[in-house]
């Protein structure tokens, strides 16, 4: 994938303008050629919600109440899209018994017992993750990795699976090629083993895999490919695994 460098910083800017609620005059939300800077965009958001909780650690903050504002950081920077995705996708895909009804209850705005417990169970983890390596001097690194990473499951499952819906979000952004979601991986991995070390990094794909890739299995069985919602909650799930996987390193 050969591009120019003037096209390379549209590609980020539409990222940017699809993934986030960053204000971006003059710029739309990009397609499928632009997905190899999903993990950038995980940068740029790991980066500002960490700089909000170093504020609040120099002004005498406890480790949950920090963990907490860069949770709730990360989801203002994003419009709380992914997390969005998270709880229509618990809902959808176990709240009904065919394909067109999971399909339906996913489209639905309103959010049922799956999607709250899917939400608190996964926020949860996050937040006692975030609080360990908090507590243990790793802000920066954990936030900014986690961020990255959950982002390259996203290009992947996009890449490889069908759209399921024919419709919506990850149908207008279309099908990026496999050389897109490769670029997308390896910068993913790059960027996670300059800010969190090689061993961590590797830990944290490793560990961030498995629920992306039951996701990813699950979602083709029930509903035949991905949606927009089966992207946001893979990055979700992934940045959970992920962010536990590096708390596990502390021990």
């Amino acid at each position: 994938m050969k591009r120019d460098p003037a096209a390379i910083g549209q590609d980020i800017l539409a990222a940017l303008g699809l993934l986030t609620r960053l204000p971006l005059p003059g710029h739309r939300a990009g397609g499928a050629s632009a997905a190899w800077a999903w993990p950038l965009v995980g940068a740029v958001v790991g980066t500002l919600a960490a700089t909000i909780g170093a504020a609040a650690l120099a002004a005498g903050f406890g480790v949950g109440a920090v963990a907490a504002l860069v949770l709730a950081a990360q989801a203002m920077l994003t419009g709380a899209m992914h997390e969005d995705g998270l709880a229509d996708t618990a809902d959808g895909l176990w709240g009904g018994w065919t394909r067109v009804r999971r399909l339906e209850i996913m489209r639905d705005s309103h959010i049922g017992s799956y999607g709250v417990l899917a939400l608190i169970l996964v926020m949860l983890i996050r937040w006692s993750a975030l609080s360990a390596l908090i507590g243990a001097d790793i802000l920066w690194p954990a936030v900014i990795a986690a961020a990255v990473l959950s982002r390259v499951p996203m290009v992947v499952m996009i890449a490889a699976l069908p759209n399921a819906r024919g419709s919506g979000l990850s149908q207008s952004v279309g099908q990026p090629s496999s050389g897109t979601a490769l670029v997308a991986c390896g910068l993913g991995l790059a960027v996670a083993v300059l800010v969190a070390g090689p061993s961590a990094a590797l830990w944290m794909v490793l560990v961030g895999a498995v629920p992306c890739v039951a996701l990813a299995l699950v979602a083709h069985a029930r509903i035949g490919g991905q949606t927009g919602d089966i992207l946001g909650a893979s990055q979700q799930l992934t940045e959970a695994a992920a962010l536990a996987a590096f708390a596990a390193t502390l021990a």
